[in-house]
């Protein structure tokens, strides 16, 4: 009996994990939750939802539409992931959305429009950082890296 137990127990186990990881359609961790888009498409995103929370305060819509608005661009802004310098700028982007929505609950709309408009320049600013410059590149070449290209390079790695 306790052989059958084990048997049943363990054949149950091994169709549930087989037809588990057959379906395509489930995702797991968290690299699923985000990067659904490209970091400069992510960037152009948000800078769209902040121009429909500005629009939404210039039109005086309610406040519950414009805080929804700049969650939706908080949101969006989550798809912005390229490197570290990027993720702390977008950090301070993101800041900028979240006192936009404190002014808007406290009833603010001209400093909620200074914020927005603060967080949009820094979002369009965000775009500079996504592709590093030939010079960076080359500063950042390891020693290892010339080898497997089989490319030597003296001054690859080195500090200055």
């Amino acid at each position: 009996m306790k052989l059958l137990k084990s048997t049943i127990v363990a054949t149950t186990l091994a169709l549930s994990l087989g037809s588990f990881s057959a379906s395509a359609d489930i995702c797991l961790g968290m690299a699923c939750m985000y990067n659904r888009m490209t970091a400069a498409e992510g960037i152009d995103a948000t800078i769209v939802q902040v121009n429909e929370a500005m629009k939404a305060v210039t039109n005086k819509s309610g406040d519950e539409v414009i805080i929804d608005n700049i969650k939706e661009a908080l949101a969006m802004s989550k798809e912005i992931n390229a490197n570290d310098k990027l993720d702390r700028n977008r950090n301070r982007a993101n800041d900028s959305l979240k006192k936009a929505r404190s002014a808007v609950k406290e009833g603010d709309l001209a400093k909620a429009t200074e914020l927005l408009k603060e967080a949009e320049s820094r979002f369009a600013g965000l775009k500079s950082m996504i592709d590093l410059t030939q010079e960076d590149r080359i500063s950042q070449q390891t020693n290892l890296i010339n080898r497997i290209i089989d490319k030597p390079d003296p001054n690859a790695g080195a500090r200055k």
